[in-house]
């Protein structure tokens, strides 16, 4: 919805522009406050530009509603000039009592308060003022909404129209590249996110037995989770029987990318304990990470005096990589693109459309395990789903494109504490923790997968090797790496333990990426699920904030 005047250039229609900015306020239903604000500060532009206007021209004004963003858009001839230095006060009232310094006060506390929402620029002899008003809380979900299906559409089209060298070319000499960098520099700093994140977390509990009682009850919310995922993933595989034997010499022709890998309960608690303090941030080792969190962030409340500095020196760090994340995360839109049309380009639509069975059965089960965290959440949690449904839908969309879950574990925090009212207390322990311990769409994934390539290959799986394969993948879940690409070494450890070649994980790692898109929204989704259920029990949900619209 746009609305468009012309003014004169002349300080008595400053006013009469400065009404017709109110009323389509007032049309597109700002509230009073909003409205009489975005008002006053455009009309101290509108005054700067009529002062510096040329001689022979029109004030040309747009107010423009669109995706939930409200913009003003004002143009006039006239000379450069500094914006903020210039927009005078000669359209507040002149009250001598008042005093024009105190009217100057004013004007610069509005401008200020407008700082980041004003641009200027001049071009050809005109000045430019736009001005956001009201930024759209979901202008970010469009954004990266627009990139996905923009990278999909243009790698489709150069899939069937464009030589195979130069889609080989682009994908590997700019999309892969830029991809590649963008998730480099998000692990740069997911070890300092997690690391400082728990210990700031656990240094706030000044009561030893309430962070056991907190940690002991996330914990076991996760482990139940993870094993209806499990069942969840076993149940849909015999439901649709994914799994066609043609396409095993598909397998077969990437047997070369597939290898295999061993893993066992003693070796995955003696790995938690790390030989040394630098290691497990070296290697994004993320059960070492969080064994050394919990034991600076309990060793910090127990050293007396010191304790102050050290939490404040931890919490300052905390907010540090926060931004850093914060930062980094405004490119996403950018990486997205180019992770769509690389992995168009570089698997092909015909391997996509061979394995849809699997695919499909795999995200039917998603969908099962979604409905079972509604109802966790009304029936553990006891609390109304359709907040957490409307607040967090954006954000599931931005972990979709992480394809990480240990990427998003910022994003995640972000979205419990602002839209959810989650007591960082609880967000900082909960979310790392999930993000090692709580990976339910792995565990689908794994369950489905490892059966339907079991069935492409003719090798029977008894009721005795399902339930311990149900176990080993509860076991690898809680192992797996939160990054892209974590899932093929668990499926090769499943694929050896059923007696299925190991080369048969070749079949499903060209849709690696897009698989690992959908594991990290609902590995992320489970995370908050838990999360806002132990804050609700234990007190530390800022129920308006859950509940504001």
């Amino acid at each position: 919805m746009r609305k468009t005047a012309q003014f004169a250039l002349q300080e008595k229609e400053i006013g009469n522009a400065a009404e017709f900015v109110q009323n389509c306020l007032e049309e597109f239903g700002i509230n009073p406050s909003e409205r009489m604000k975005g008002t006053l500060v455009a009309e101290e532009a509108i005054g700067s530009l009529v002062t510096h206007a040329a001689e022979q021209g029109e004030l040309q004004l747009n107010v423009h509603k669109g995706f939930g963003k409200i913009t003003i858009e004002m143009s006039a001839p006239g000379s450069e000039y500094p914006l903020q230095d210039n927009m005078e006060s000669a359209v507040l009232p002149q009250d001598e009592e008042v005093g024009r310094e105190a009217l100057d006060v004013i004007r610069n506390i509005m401008l200020r308060s407008f700082a980041d929402d004003l641009k200027y620029r001049h071009k050809n002899g005109y000045n430019f003022i736009r001005m956001t008003l009201i930024k759209s809380k979901r202008m970010f979900l469009y954004e990266t909404l627009a990139a996905l299906f923009l990278g999909i559409a243009i790698a489709l089209l150069l899939s069937a129209f464009s030589p195979e060298s130069f889609n080989n070319g682009l994908n590997e000499f700019v999309l892969s590249p830029i991809k590649t960098v963008y998730l480099n520099i998000l692990r740069l700093i997911v070890a300092p996110v997690v690391f400082f994140s728990i210990v700031t977390c656990v240094g706030s509990f000044t009561n030893l037995r309430e962070l056991g009682k907190v940690g002991g009850k996330t914990i076991m919310l996760y482990t139940f989770t993870t094993i209806v995922a499990v069942s969840v993933g076993i149940g849909v595989f015999y439901l649709f029987q994914p799994g066609q034997a043609s396409l095993a010499s598909v397998a077969a022709e990437e047997a070369a990318t597939a290898q295999s890998a061993t893993l066992s309960i003693k070796d995955m608690l003696i790995d938690m304990a790390p030989s040394n303090f630098i290691k497990p941030f070296l290697n994004d080792n993320m059960p070492q990470l969080i064994f050394l969190a919990i034991l600076c962030g309990i060793a910090t409340g127990l050293i007396g005096e010191y304790s102050v500095v050290l939490k404040s020196l931890f919490t300052a760090c905390n907010e540090l990589f926060m931004k850093i994340a914060a930062m980094i995360i405004r490119f996403m839109p950018l990486a997205i693109f180019c992770s769509a049309a690389s992995m168009i380009l570089a698997t092909g639509a015909e391997t996509l459309l061979s394995i849809l069975g699997m695919f499909g059965s795999f995200i039917f089960a998603l969908l099962c395990m979604m409905i079972f965290y509604i109802l966790l959440v009304m029936v553990v949690g006891r609390l109304d789903p359709r907040p957490l449904i409307r607040k967090y839908t954006p954000t599931m969309l931005q972990v979709f494109s992480m394809a990480s879950s240990n990427a998003a574990i910022p994003v995640n925090m972000s979205a419990c504490q602002k839209k959810l009212g989650i007591s960082p207390k609880i967000c900082s322990l909960s979310i790392p923790l999930g993000s090692t311990l709580n990976m339910d769409g792995t565990c689908v994934q794994l369950a489905i997968f490892s059966l339907a390539l079991a069935k492409v290959y003719g090798v029977p799986v008894s009721t005795g090797s399902l339930i311990t394969m149900a176990v080993t993948i509860i076991i690898l879940s809680m192992g797996a790496p939160g990054m892209p690409g974590g899932v093929v070494i668990c499926l090769s450890v499943l694929l050896e333990q059923l007696h299925v070649p190991t080369e048969a994980v070749g079949l499903v790692m060209g849709i690696g990426p897009l698989l690992g898109m959908f594991l990290c929204m609902s590995n992320c989704v489970g995370d908050v699920v838990v999360t806002s259920i132990v804050a609700k029990s234990s007190g530390e949900m800022n129920m308006d904030v859950y509940k504001k619209k």
